[in-house]
This record gives structure tokens, C-alpha cells and sequence, in this order.
């Protein structure tokens, strides 16, 4: 007889499994034992490893900082970005990129919505191959490349894990929005082509976001629409903390005119 016919059966072998450590899931209450100088353990808030063509999705209070490591040199990280307590308000791309006048985001760059306020910027970052033109994977770009594009199937698209995380805070497919993908990078020639930078890099490459106000952060781990490969994504992990929220006196935010003028747009939100 199947353990699963017994339902008495079922239930022991289920607690049995107490204690079992699942690699790509979060950690509960969150531990890291590699955390930087000055964090304390109490201040963790989410210790994950996102799976390859998994997906997570927190709520993250501003001052917050988000620890991304690509764990073996190809995650593709589809990432996107929403005030938690205005999701109507989001990560808009196109402004992030024409505000800054920069499209090859990094060290130093803001995450901006449509609203002209800071979500998040990009306190740390030794990868340096990141993408805000692409947008993600969906069903029928990965049913053209792998023969399936299904949610549910052998080769996950990213807009559709998108859509899982977002839906876990109430959104719905229309909220999945253009995103931006990190540790894969796409830069424009001079004659308008696209140059991928798809890798694999070297593993444990590492980004470091902090929120500027309170989010909502939806994560997908799937290649990136261009690889050209075999399915082929591996796994990321995630770890944030509480720290201190942006001071005046912050070099990102004093870097140039347009970061102070979205600082002071994002303070007067924070302040209604």
C-alpha cells in the first residue's frame, strides 16, 4: 500500500522530516555566519538560496540591506521592485536608465519608479554585467528556445515566476512589470546591436541593494532570454538585514543632481 493511502502513515512520515535541511529554501529564523563587519545576527531578517529557476519574494523595510551572491557564476536574476505600501508604484525601467543617463547600472545606481523616488539603489557591486534592456523570459520565448515555455514544466520562464512571487503579496499578472536582470549584462554596440555578457563568471559574485523605503522584492532565477546554451541557470542566494537608512550625507545619494532631487522625492513620501 502507498504511504500516501494511509493518512496516520502519512503524517508520520512527514515529521519525520523534521529538521530536514533543503538547500534551495528559506531558513528559519535566519542564519548567515558570513555576515559584514558591524551587522549583527539579530538583524537578519532572510537567509535564502533561490533554486535554479526558482523564485522568492519578501517585504523589506527601508534601511534595509539585500545581500545578492551568484553562488557558481550563472544565476540570472530577474529582479523587480515595488513600494509595499503603494504597489501601484513600482521599478520603472526606462526612467531609471534616462534619469541617470547611464543604462549599465552598478555601483552607485538607483532603482527609480515612475513616481521620480528612489526604491532602492546599489550600495555594493563586484559583478558589474547587469541588464535593463532585455526584460525577462516569458512562456513562448522559452517554448521557441527549449521547446517548452510552461510555467510547471522542465524550463521555467522568468515573467511566469515573476508572476508566483508577486502574487504571494496580492498582485496579479498585469502588476508584473519590466524588470532588470542581474549578473547577466547586455551592452549596445555602436551600430545598435546587442552584445550579451552571458558568461559563466567567476563564482560568488556579489550585489548589495539597500531599500530606500519599504518594499516589495520579487526575485525569478532563470536564464537570461538571450543565452543561447542549453537551459543551463544556477542557484543564487539571498541573505538581508536591518541597517540604518540613507543619511544626507551619503555619497550615492550626493553623487549627482538627479540622485538628491529623488532622495528628496522619496523623503517627502516617507514623511506624509
Amino acid at each position: 500500500m502507498s504511504i500516501l493511502a494511509d493518512p496516520n502513515a502519512a503524517r508520520d512520515h512527514a515529521r519525520a522530516m523534521a529538521g530536514t535541511v533543503v538547500e534551495a529554501m528559506p531558513i528559519l529564523p535566519p542564519k548567515a555566519d558570513d555576515l559584514p563587519a558591524g551587522v549583527s545576527p539579530d538583524d537578519l531578517v532572510w537567509e535564502e538560496t533561490i533554486a535554479a529557476g526558482g523564485y522568492a519574494s519578501r517585504e523589506l523595510s527601508r534601511g534595509t540591506r539585500l545581500r545578492l551572491i551568484d553562488l557558481q557564476g550563472d544565476a540570472c536574476v530577474s529582479l523587480q521592485l515595488f513600494n509595499a505600501a503603494m504597489p501601484t508604484e513600482r521599478l520603472n525601467v526606462a526612467d531609471t536608465v534616462k534619469v541617470q543617463w547611464n543604462a549599465y547600472l552598478g555601483q552607485g545606481s538607483l532603482f527609480l519608479s515612475d513616481m521620480g523616488r528612489v526604491l532602492a539603489s546599489i550600495e555594493q557591486d563586484d559583478a558589474g554585467t547587469h541588464d535593463a534592456f532585455c526584460g525577462a523570459s516569458n512562456a513562448a520565448s522559452n517554448e521557441r528556445r527549449y521547446g517548452d515555455g510552461s510555467n510547471s514544466g522542465p524550463f521555467p520562464n522568468a515573467r511566469d515566476r515573476l508572476l508566483l512571487g508577486a502574487a504571494k503579496h496580492g498582485l496579479a499578472r498585469r502588476d508584473v512589470h519590466p524588470c532588470v536582470n542581474l549578473f547577466k549584462g547586455v551592452r549596445i554596440a555602436a551600430d545598435g546591436s546587442t552584445e550579451p555578457q552571458l558568461g559563466p563568471f567567476a563564482p560568488g559574485r556579489t550585489l548589495v541593494l539597500r531599500a530606500e523605503m519599504d518594499l516589495i522584492v520579487v526575485l525569478a532565477n532563470c536564464p537570461h532570454v538571450l543565452d543561447p546554451r542549453p537551459w543551463t541557470v544556477t542557484p543564487l542566494r539571498a541573505t538581508s538585514w536591518r541597517g540604518p537608512v540613507t543619511g544626507e550625507d551619503d555619497p550615492i545619494r550626493n553623487a549627482t543632481p538627479e540622485r538628491q532631487r529623488a532622495f528628496l522625492n522619496t523623503e517627502d513620501w516617507v514623511r506624509r
